[in-house]
């Protein structure tokens, strides 16, 4: 697994455990910055370790080449004395120490890509780090105006429901008023008039229509504080 792909699968888990738990975008944040970080030092130091097993190979190479060529000039000697098997056996100690320095090259030769990819990474990986820290205060910023809005939009839904209800019951007040007053008036006239009955009449209109328009208000801002609160 990448490097980028482990802390993505990292990051996600804990953005999903942040968004069931509610956490809030700072600690969210925080968190993911943090185990960039972390990400960030473990990969430098895996670089660290396999620069050091580099020169610890290269070492060893050199000596292996020595020894080559050591196993060389004793199969010059041997043959300079007539000992052609002695020669033989040190040209095949020559043969095994060259096979040994061969297969140490390519384990460099994958040390070196491996070392240049871990390079890269680094490289890729501060640059998003840099990034995630430079947007940190602007995606903070953009975080509690969406709060402040929310809350705001709340508290006028709230305010005009609370203005409604307060018209209603200022209307209420009013109607019990005048049926006091058409009782009061029964009561001394006796039975009203044909002319007052039609009066009564159209101001009966009047209120209920006033009633209905009031209805329809507190039926609008109900549904647009419940439309806020399910937000």
């Amino acid at each position: 697994m990448g490097i980028f792909s482990r802390l993505s699968d990292i990051i996600n888990s804990n953005l999903n455990a942040m968004c069931d738990s509610a956490e809030d975008p700072e600690k969210m944040i925080r968190l993911i910055i943090q185990e960039m970080e972390d990400t960030l030092v473990e990969v430098r130091s895996a670089s660290a370790k396999i620069l050091a097993d580099k020169k610890t190979q290269e070492r060893q190479l050199r000596a292996l080449r020595g020894q080559a060529v050591n196993w060389e000039e004793k199969a010059k000697l041997a043959l300079s004395k007539d000992r052609e098997d002695l020669a033989r056996a040190a040209l095949n100690e020559k043969r095994r120490i060259e096979t040994d320095a061969v297969a140490l090259e390519d384990e460099l030769v994958l040390a070196d890509e491996h070392i240049q990819q871990l390079h890269d990474e680094v490289g890729q990986l501060q640059l998003k780090l840099d990034d995630a820290k430079a947007k940190r205060k602007a995606i903070l910023m953009r975080a509690d105006s969406v709060t402040q809005r929310r809350r705001t939009q709340h508290q006028i839904h709230r305010t005009h429901l609370d203005e409604a209800f307060d018209r209603f019951e200022r209307f209420e007040r009013r109607v019990d008023g005048l049926e006091g007053e058409l009782d009061a008036m029964n009561l001394g006239r006796g039975k009203p008039s044909l002319a007052d009955e039609i009066d009564a009449l159209s101001e009966d209109d009047v209120l209920n229509e006033e009633l209905e328009v009031l209805k329809q208000s507190m039926a609008v801002s109900k549904k647009g504080d419940e439309a806020s609160n399910n937000a």
